[in-house]
């Protein structure tokens, strides 16, 4: 046996290790583990009713308001319980001082719940007795959370605390030091109010996040994941390289079920690593196909990490929109997986498995195909869902739901025609590829509940608590009698007897459900004194100034800092802590310094910027759990996965740098023939990056070959640089020509404002640059008004007065000093020019492609060919 082999974990180890990172190593049993089972099954049950429509009906409304605190009661409780406190904490048995913990947490995370009439009397102000009691609070959290989440995230928190406490000290540096708090106000701020701990972030997990970790456990014990698993292998298996395609493609699905990237890794990686090892992949270099595949998991719409649940209340946009946004990136970033690992396979000569040939054009069509009629089903649904609303207005909704019982009857029905699906053994003599034709039929019925999903969060545009809520309701139906009408209708004895099995199945789901939410309930919790922090000492703004000292007002610099920075802090913390203490502290900053620099970012593609290097946070080396994950799988060294799993995630860290400028990748402001022309191109685009980056094209790429391909997918991306260099997109226009050019624009129209004037806080002169929309009204001076511009000319100088409270640009404007020495003014307009489209950029590049590709395919037939050979 290599020594690979004997570095692998067993199963039983593997499991261990999932439970160690995400429901706890410690398993008591016996009565003890009765109760841990209990109360996570109540917590679950307490997260399902309060997200549920009839939650105002049955349960009182102090348990509604406070919601929060209950929730992170729960979290306390288990991690005491679940989670031992040091290495040498008894695994079997819970000790003394975890009681005491446990309880006592939960009972000061309940403190504003007990206290809310005393609390909501003193205006939200901490007294004397309040303050100590969230002091000892603030300590059992911390307690808490070092034992799920490590030392990194409590430190970054104490730390911020003591700048809460002592930040007014001499010793502080004056550019930093604030005016300092007492320990009433701030133990008012982290724990009485909504400010700190218990702020959006733990509102975010309580209302959302729960429920879809939740649909996850219960989705994949239903079986979904082994359907989903064994769906991509039996479609790309067959492929050079097949076992790293199906992986890819697998995780991708599982990632829609698995809030875990290191649950995602073990889930599949137990069966595909062993096979992509048996055709040539290395033990690390499977390990990190794994990784790269699991972990993008969580940037994949419908249902994506908690982090991006957070992004509906930072950014204040919907979550239909956030996933909107979202679903170009990742769709583009899986493909490019999917064609790293096709040139693998194909530089190395990597055999097939099995002895089935399809095309591979067959293949990409059939999944195509598959992908775009679910999407369409999804879409199509809201027709019939119509008709029946028009035809039954008062019962439509006990007609639409007998239609979906009968619709999932017959599917269960199909499903009891073949065999149930059995994890195969990648490590026997013989694998046999699945039969798609065979094995699609036995889990159709899986995707109902997220096509459920889908339709209330997208045609219905219902919130994501509720959304999850319906999807999740159907999952306890289908989990409660799958088995015993498979066994009906195969004609098996007793099927009434199976429903025990599918109560089991149940409660041991929504158990696994409160188990995973653990660690996120906690984070959040935590992130929240740093959020807190921020809101209450203005630190936030002191790093935007010394961000920006470093950068030296250069974006490309900053966000390049702010990368590193999620990278260095993704070396301790999980996805979702890492997103909030990145964004709290950055996002603002980047928004600001890139109008300064004349680009208007959207708010929403700096927070995927900040959201896509948080989910590095499992890859990075030396901490990356995921790689941990995958290199016990796979019995390689976890730093060197961890390292080519981070290379194999360049076209991650590429992509939020390409969406910063150019949001049309983000489908912003596109019109769907405009999105269409941008998956193509984007997709050409992201191949043509990775086969640079691999040194691999059609044939072992030369330097100057690498270099072009990497000019021509800059090109396909970011075709207005080029255009830009050769006509102007804007036309200057004089600051005194500005009531004038508003005047003769259309409504609807845009023009761009550049804004000079003294900071509010640091009083020196800044420059900002505003899109002004112009509005609906007669004359120039009217629409400036409109849009909250008071002109004060001054002679040459285009003074601009506080804009009135409501107007689009009293936001905006709102860290100007306009009562002070320095005019705020305008100093320059402009207006878009007449440009060729940017889009022509793409036939020079599309030409050098196609000249290199003519070269490397004459070149590779001189080269010994490989066979089979499809780029």
């Amino acid at each position: 046996m290599s020594n690979t082999e004997d570095k692998a974990l067993s199963e039983a180890e593997l499991q261990e290790l999932v439970a160690a990172s995400d429901t706890g190593a410690r398993s008591p049993k016996g009565s003890v583990g009765l109760m841990i089972a209990a109360v996570a099954l109540i917590w679950s049950v307490f997260q399902v009713l309060l997200a549920s429509p009839v939650a105002p009906y049955i349960l009182p409304g102090d348990l509604i308001n406070n919601s929060r605190q209950i929730h992170l009661a729960f979290a306390i409780f288990l991690a005491a319980m679940a989670y031992p406190l040091f290495k040498s904490s008894p695994r079997d048995h819970i000790p003394w001082y975890d009681w005491v913990l446990g309880i006592g947490g939960a009972f000061l995370a309940m403190y504003g719940y007990f206290m809310y009439d005393k609390i909501v009397a003193n205006g939200g102000l901490a007294d004397q007795t309040d303050a100590y009691v969230a002091l000892a609070g603030l300590a059992f959290l911390f307690i808490a959370a070092y034992r799920t989440l490590g030392p990194v995230m409590v430190a970054l928190a104490i730390v911020f605390l003591f700048y809460v406490f002592f930040g007014s000290s001499e010793v502080v540096p004056d550019q930093i030091r604030w005016a300092g708090a007492s320990l009433r106000k701030a133990m008012s701020h982290m724990w009485i109010t909504s400010e700190g701990v218990f702020g959006i972030a733990l509102g975010v997990s309580t209302k959302f996040v729960f429920l879809f970790v939740l649909f996850g456990a219960l989705l994949d014990r239903a079986g979904a994941g082994n359907y989903f698993i064994k769906m991509a292998f039996g479609a790309l298996g067959h492929l050079r390289g097949g076992p790293a395609k199906a992986a890819v493609v697998g995780s991708a699905a599982t990632g829609l079920i698995s809030g875990s990237s290191i649950a995602n890794v073990v889930t599949t990686g137990t069966f595909t690593i062993p096979l992509m090892k048996r055709v040539g992949f290395s033990a690390e270099k499977a390990g990190s196909v794994e990784v790269a595949s699991s972990v993008n998991g969580q940037i994949m719409p419908p249902v994506m990490g908690a982090a991006a649940f957070l992004m509906v209340e930072y950014v204040g946009i919907s979550y239909v929109e956030v996933i909107t946004h979202a679903f170009l990136p990742a769709i583009i970033s899986y493909i490019a997986l999917v064609y790293i690992v096709h040139l693998e396979a194909v530089k190395n000569r990597m055999p097939t498995i099995g002895n089935k040939v399809v095309s591979m054009g067959k293949t990409i069509g059939g999944m195509f195909l598959f992908f775009a009629g679910f999407a369409g089903l999804c879409y199509a649904t809201q027709y019939p869902v119509g008709w029946i609303v028009s035809l039954f207005p008062a019962g439509s909704g006990w007609v639409l739901s007998i239609l979906l019982f009968a619709i999932y009857i017959a599917l269960i029905y199909l499903a009891a025609q073949v065999p149930d699906l059995e994890p195969d053994d990648p490590n026997a003599e013989v694998v046999e590829l699945p039969d798609v034709a065979k094995i699609y039929k036995s889990g159709l019925y899986y995707l109902l509940p997220i096509i459920v999903l889908v339709y209330f969060l997208m045609i219905e545009r219902k919130s994501p608590g509720l959304s999850a809520f319906w999807a999740t309701f159907l999952l306890f139906g289908i989990l409660l009698t799958q088995k015993s009408l498979k066994a009906f209708f195969r004609g098996e004895d007793s099927p009434a007897a199976r429903l025990r099995d599918g109560v089991v199945d149940l409660v041991e789901g929504m158990i696994d459900g409160a188990r995973n939410m653990i660690g996120i309930g906690l984070a959040t919790a935590t992130a929240g004194i740093i959020v807190g922090t921020v809101s209450l000492t203005g630190i936030g703004q002191v790093m935007a100034d010394f961000v920006e000292f470093l950068s030296g007002g250069n974006l490309i610099l900053m966000l390049v800092f702010v990368a590193i920075l999620s990278l260095i802090l993704g070396m301790g913390l999980p996805t979702t802590a890492n997103y909030i203490v990145v964004s709290s502290l950055m996002v603002s900053v980047v928004v600001e310094l890139g109008a300064q620099s004349g680009l208007v970012v959207p708010l929403i593609a700096v927070h995927l910027f900040v959201f896509y290097f948080g989910i590095m946070a499992d890859v990075t080396p030396p901490v990356g759990l995921a790689s941990f994950a995958a290199a016990a799988v796979s019995g390689g060294d976890a730093i060197r996965t961890g390292f080519t799993a981070f290379f194999y995630s360049l076209r991650t860290v590429a992509l939020p740098f390409v969406f910063i400028f150019n949001t049309d990748l983000l489908l912003i402001d596109v019109t769907l023939t405009q999105g269409i022309m941008v998956f193509i191109v984007s997709t050409i685009g992201i191949l043509v990056f990775t086969a640079g980056t691999m040194g691999f094209f059609l044939t072992k790429s030369r330097i100057w070959e690498t270099v072009a391909l990497l000019v021509i997918a800059f090109a396909l991306f970011r075709p207005g640089f080029f255009m830009n260099q050769i006509q102007p997109p804007f036309t200057q226009i004089a600051p005194a020509g500005v009531e004038q050019a508003i005047g003769d624009a259309e409504p609807g129209d845009t023009l761009r404002m550049v804004i000079s004037g003294p900071d509010f806080d640091t009083l020196e002169v800044k420059d900002l640059t505003v899109v002004v929309e112009v509005p609906d009204a007669e004359t120039g001076a009217a629409r400036l008004e409109a849009s909250g511009i008071m002109l004060m000319p001054e002679g040459e100088v285009m003074r601009i007065d506080e804009p009135m409270f409501g107007t689009p640009l009293s936001d905006k404007l709102s860290t100007f000093d306009f009562y002070g020495d320095d005019p705020v003014q305008i100093a320059a307009v402009q207006a878009p020019s007449d440009q060729m489209p940017k889009e022509l950029i793409f036939i020079p590049a599309l030409l050098l492609l196609g000249l290199i590709a003519f070269v490397q395919s004459r070149r590779a037939k001189d080269e010994d060919p490989i066979e089979g050979v499809v780029a």
